[in-house]
């Protein structure tokens, strides 16, 4: 299904065809927001995106606007594992409405953001995150520290 957002957007599941444009999309905003990672680690990671990050979530939708991918989110029932917007749409309000989404329905939301990502962490802090541990680590062992957030919801019905 396909869900208009506020802005009159349009959020639908991400398609297989997709994921090409997304691992693009997804290399343009760690580009610009992840100056902490090592080439090599952005490299290994980029190239695992397609054969083995994407299809391996439960859930991909993809916010499009006039026509165009925007930005993405992609999870399980309770945790969202990636979110990213492109950054020709950096603060207007595409992230808000992928994380809205992301969250409809749900009583409680969890995710990790990389330590070293300041934009990240106030973007989520906004929405209501809070900081619930840490890892020194990412999930493949690299040397960047995970906050783990949470967030304790409505379940969708005040949105």
């Amino acid at each position: 299904m396909t869900l208009p957002s506020p802005c009159g957007d349009s959020i639908r599941p991400a398609r297989p065809e997709d994921w090409p444009e997304l691992a693009a999309l997804w290399r343009r905003s760690v580009e610009a927001t992840h100056d902490f990672l090592d080439p090599a680690d952005l490299e290994a990671i980029g190239a695992a995106m397609l054969p083995v990050y994407l299809p391996a979530m439960r859930q991909c939708r993809v916010l499009e606007r006039n026509g165009r991918v925007a930005g993405f989110w992609a999870g399980d029932n309770l945790r969202l594992e990636m979110l990213f917007v492109d950054p020709a749409f950096f603060g207007q309000g595409v992230g808000k409405a992928l994380l809205r989404d992301a969250c409809a329905g749900k009583a409680r939301v969890e995710l990790d953001v990389n330590e070293q990502n300041p934009r990240a962490r106030a973007f989520y802090a906004r929405q209501g995150f809070r900081v619930c541990g840490r890892s020194p680590v990412d999930h493949d062992g690299r040397p960047y520290p995970l906050l783990h957030l949470v967030r304790e919801t409505d379940g969708g019905r005040n949105r």
